[in-house]
């Protein structure tokens, strides 16, 4: 015979001592505290206590009128029901847990009908929703139950429809150790740790700026060959000052929040990588500027001042950036389940493949059709909110 379960629930102003007193009117009794959950709004607290008694002959009336008398002294309001012990195991043994991170410029009550009523079709409960913003809702996660059986690809599928209708971005990722213990970060350089793309300021000031960036556009959309637009873009370079380069450098604009980022990272002790397609000229110097592990990009070959127009060495393509990222991974003996990976070009899926968590940040329409998630936000430390880090947690890393 399974044992009486009876779930409490207490409503009201909170206070210091709520916990003290109730864990003590339960230990009492010698009943058994299954489950707990608190939250606070503003000034309310909401509690809820699955208290199991210890055989199915025991009496939870006596405990039960403490309880209520307790709560009166407390000023919460008081409710109960009785919960089979048989049914509340099935019922966990047989949902996964997953948390849904919802983020943009606000996440509105809009927001949260579509996505509620999203799940409750589907069968998902929401066991706790926690907001990792201030002020205004910009980012809310819920974490939920998923029915076994239910297709995670179909709800991913819905969710992201559901997302780019309302203006928000939305991801899905299993609860489990691994989204909690992310240890390496490789990011992309051109429009990902940066705004632009080296390439095609370069051309610019060889006064072929709109010839290549056409090549540009279409390489990072994936129609064509990496390779053999690298090395017609470069082709078209030759007789550039080396001047130029410094140039470049010296105005390149990081990504908003980049810098943050890297910083946080930092602190955490994740190791951190840029692999580009784009130059190592570029990739060496933002690895001393940002303090970063590990830089690879290609080797821009520059004589008596003057760009050659070629490439030295074997090119950093999309299947390049994959085994680089496995490489580094490797050495630093991380898990790929524990590689987060950024980028935004058609040569970044393969390593976003790879990692654990592969986020197309700002990316081609190619790639986010690709991409199982994706971050239209403008800051670059928005990533640190699928990794649970709250707002008011990542000012205190960044000081």
């Amino acid at each position: 015979m399974s044992n009486k379960m009876v779930l409490v629930t207490m409503i009201g102003p909170d206070r210091a001592g709520i916990i003290a007193a109730v864990a003590g009117c339960i230990a009492a009794a010698g009943a058994r505290i299954r489950d707990i959950e608190q939250s606070v709004a503003h000034t309310m607290v909401s509690l809820a206590v699955l208290i199991e008694f210890a055989d199915a002959a025991s009496d939870q009336q006596p405990l039960l009128k403490d309880l209520l008398f307790l709560a009166k002294e407390l000023g919460l309001d008081l409710d109960f029901e009785v919960v089979d012990s048989a049914a509340y195991q099935s019922r966990t043994a047989t949902c996964d847990s997953y948390v849904l991170t919802m983020l943009g410029a606000e996440v509105n009550a809009a927001v949260l009908a579509r996505v509620g009523a999203i799940l409750a079709a589907d069968g998902v409960n929401i066991q706790r929703i926690n907001k990792l913003t201030r002020g205004r809702l910009r980012c809310v996660e819920f974490v939920i139950q998923v029915p076994e059986g239910l297709s995670i690809q179909s709800l991913t599928r819905e969710l992201l429809n559901a997302g780019a209708g309302l203006g928000i971005d939305i991801a899905l990722q299993q609860e489990n150790l691994y989204r909690r213990a992310k240890r390496l970060v490789v990011m992309d350089m051109d429009s990902t740790l940066i705004q632009v793309e080296v390439i095609d300021e370069l051309a610019a000031l060889a006064g072929i700026g709109e010839q290549v960036a056409a090549i540009t556009r279409r390489a990072m959309n994936g129609e064509l060959d990496f390779q053999q637009a690298l090395r017609e873009r470069v082709a078209l370079l030759a007789g550039l000052s080396s001047d130029a380069l410094e140039e470049v450098y010296r105005q390149l604009p990081l990504t908003p929040g980049a810098r943050n980022l890297v910083n946080i990272l930092r602190r955490l002790g994740f190791k951190t990588a840029v692999i580009s397609g784009g130059f190592s000229f570029f990739t060496d110097r933002l690895q001393q500027e940002l303090g970063l592990d590990y830089a690879f990009a290609n080797d821009l070959v520059v004589e008596n001042g003057r760009v050659t127009g070629e490439v030295r060495g074997p090119i950093v393509d999309g299947q390049r950036k994959a085994q680089l990222l496995e490489e580094i991974a490797e050495r630093e003996g991380i898990a790929l389940s524990q590689v987060i990976a950024i980028g935004d070009g058609a040569n970044d899926l393969p390593m976003l493949g790879k990692a654990g968590l592969g986020v197309a940040f700002n990316a081609k329409a190619r790639v986010r059709e690709q991409a199982s998630y994706q971050l239209n936000q403008p800051n670059l430390d928005s990533i640190l909110y699928l990794l649970g880090i709250a707002e008011w947690e990542m000012a205190e890393l960044g000081r």
